[in-house]
């Protein structure tokens, strides 16, 4: 311990939509670690708020008939109350719109200005002259000049990865009509973030965390740092000081939201907020996810350096999302979402999160599977943590009517405090997914010895021997209750509760792990966990699959309706086929020569990969017969032959028809 208070935050959830899995790889991991961080003994406050300006936030608010404001507030309190339901508390959950975020956005936005970090500069933005409104951002799509790779208009998201100005996309398009933009001349400001590329490489080797933020940081740092423009124009956002028609751009406020919601916080517990964030030994750290690295670990550090505060000590990056193998998309249905398909299903929030901790490295790239989530569970949660914990508390309650007035080994002490320094090693290094197997990896422990010592075979033959073994196992469950505390709080307390004790487990820290559990009664005791079934899971792909089917059906193109007189101008008849041969030069194309009754005809088919010609001769085929004459590959084809699907399948009469016979 470092003996200075340590912030945490994590990247503020966007006001525009439910929360889904995506959003907890960044809000789990860091409520674990703040959980453990204080039950190892250090003074932890954990920040965070709502993103709340921006044009999309604008724009849903227009669509349904409502404010900004109001949108707003209701997806802050939506994303406050699931984060609870997940067990993810905040000391401080603040919104950027309120007035200590406006009024402290300003403040540091005029002490740039004074210390010659912004400059006013004429640009050229894009326009919508249908919408009209300038379209800053993600609502204008183009070209990016750097690669050609269609981009956003702030970063080239398809291609390069480039970030973006206004006025640099190419073939601007507005994405709320699909108009086309023009560009209108404007003045805005621009944060010198050229100037801050010495004090980035000197601090960026030295910034704790994840190698993956600080590596691609410094990736960045030293290629060249373009300066930001850092205002838009928009009536919702922080006004730009003296400047009525515009506003910070929202990566400005966002991050000093950590700062305001600092302030809020420490308003209300009666501390000093620049504790926290002035001097030159701050402890912040932020827990992120990769698509914001540029932000948290270029922009936002230039900014607070060049405003005189305190700099960050950490970034903690993860690792992106996807869902079944398939990239992570809501207009593609591969999501799930937090409450809708998971907490109100009554699957426990502390399942979810140990899949999300344990499943893989945290800077990698996490998929989710159902099936996986439940041999996860069922395997690991209830086969080896719950089974090794009930056994023993139900061995202890049944043949000793509770803990055994026996202090545990050495051994098996040495045992949890091996396991102990391993976890909290990994811990602070931010290796959560090994921290969560070394855990495990006692329980297994626990499992082992229970089964090795055999306690129902030696109680029978020993029974101070049993009695011993029973204790080691009881301290062995105690730790592992105040180990897996910061990962499945609710039911650690639980756990806690069946070995006798009447207070809150959070307050305990692990290092009581290996003091002796003392002499008790016990309780009969439940089983802390429950498998997740077949047939559970298969309910919830189901779900899962309907949801990718219906927006497969909404992205479809829409085909256009005809009339009954359009359709009767297509002359379809029944044709048989006479011949069938390849065309020379080409895998796909057969030349057929047809009977319509009154006479043959040449048609070109690409069905030549679904049929040898033999199989063609003799069969009835359906004809469009006054399509226009083609020429393809060479060769003129007069009328189209009707197939359906991929295989090409033929659309053949059930009884025979004679040839010319029209389809009606």
């Amino acid at each position: 311990m470092s003996g200075k208070p340590l912030l945490v935050t994590c990247g503020l959830p966007y006001t525009n939509g439910p929360c889904h899995i995506g959003h907890l790889r960044t809000y789990v991991p860091a409520d674990f670690y703040v959980r453990y961080m204080r039950r190892s003994g250090e003074e932890v406050v954990f920040i965070c708020g709502s993103d709340n300006h921006g044009t999309p936030i604008v724009i849903s608010a227009e669509q349904e008939g409502s404010t900004p404001r109001a949108l707003s507030e209701r997806y802050h309190e939506h994303f406050y109350e699931t984060f609870r339901r997940m067990e993810v508390v905040f000391d401080r959950f603040g919104m950027t719109d309120d007035a200590t975020n406006q009024e402290t956005t300003r403040s540091i936005v005029e002490r740039l200005i004074e210390n010659g970090y912004v400059y006013a500069e004429t640009v050229s933005q894009s326009y919508c002259p249908e919408c009209e409104r300038f379209l800053p951002d993600r609502y204008v799509e183009g070209i990016c000049p750097h690669c050609g790779a269609v981009a956003r208009g702030d970063e080239c998201d398809q291609g390069c990865g480039q970030h973006l100005e206004p006025g640099e996309i190419k073939d601007a398009v507005c994405k709320v009509c699909g108009g086309k933009a023009e560009y209108r001349e404007q003045e805005h400001y621009f944060f010198r973030l050229s100037a801050f590329r010495e004090f980035l490489l000197e601090y960026l080797p030295n910034l704790k965390g994840t190698s993956t933020a600080r590596n691609y940081a410094l990736g960045w740092v030293k290629e060249l740092l373009h300066d930001w423009c850092i205002t838009r124009t928009l009536d919702w956002g922080v006004k730009f000081p003296g400047r009525d028609d515009l506003v910070v751009y929202v990566w400005v406020d966002a991050p000093i939201g950590y700062i305001s919601f600092t302030k809020e916080w420490a308003e209300a517990a009666g501390a000093d907020w620049k504790d926290y964030w002035c001097g030159d030994e701050t402890r912040v750290a932020h827990f992120i996810g990769g698509d914001i690295i540029y932000h948290h670990c270029i922009f936002w550090p230039a900014l607070l350096k060049g405003a005189g505060y305190g700099l960050p000590h950490a970034v903690v990056a993860s690792g992106m999302v996807t869902i079944e193998g398939r990239k992570f998309s809501k207009s593609r249905g591969y999501v799930v979402w937090t409450n809708d398909d998971y907490l109100d299903q009554g699957l426990p929030a502390d399942y979810l999160r140990y899949y999300l901790l344990s499943y893989t490295n945290h800077t990698k790239e996490l998929d989710f599977s159902w099936k996986v989530y439940a041999e996860r569970v069922n395997n690991e949660i209830v086969g080896t943590l719950g089974n090794f914990i009930y056994r023993t508390m139900y061995f202890a309650e049944k043949e000793f009517a509770g803990v055994p007035d026996l202090a545990p080994r050495p051994e098996v002490v040495e045992e949890i405090e091996r396991s102990l320094a391993a976890v909290d090693g990994l811990m602070r290094d931010y290796d959560f997914k090994n921290a969560v197997d070394a855990m495990m990896a006692l329980a297994s422990y626990g499992n082992g010895y229970i089964q090795n010592n055999a306690p129902w075979k030696l109680i029978k033959e020993d029974r101070a021997a049993a009695q011993q073994v029973i204790a080691d196992c009881l301290q062995i469950v105690k730790a592992l209750a105040l180990v897996f505390e910061p990962l499945m709080p609710e039911s650690m307390q639980r756990a806690w509760t069946m070995l006798g004790y009447e207070d809150d487990i959070a307050d305990h820290p692990i290092a009581e792990a290996t003091e002796p559990v003392r002499a008790r009664a016990l309780e009969k005791p439940t089983t802390l966990f429950t498998k997740v079934e077949k047939d559970q899971v298969a309910a919830l792909e189901a779900t899962l699959n309907l949801r990718v089917e219906r927006a497969k059906e909404a992205a479809a193109p829409k085909m256009p309706t005809v009339s009954i007189d359009e359709f009767a101008t297509l002359d379809i008849r029944i044709a048989k086929v006479v011949s069938a041969e390849p065309i020379k030069g080409s895998k796909k194309l057969y030349k057929l020569v047809v009977d319509l009754g009154s006479e043959k005809r040449q048609v070109v088919s690409g069905i030549a990969q679904f049929y040898a010609p033999d199989e063609l001769v003799g069969k009835d085929v359906a004809l469009i017969a006054n399509l226009a004459p083609a020429k393809i590959f060479g060769v003129e084809s007069r009328g189209m032959i009707l197939a359906a699907g991929d295989e090409a399948s033929l659309l053949v009469p059930l009884r025979p028809v004679r040839p010319g016979t029209k389809v009606r």
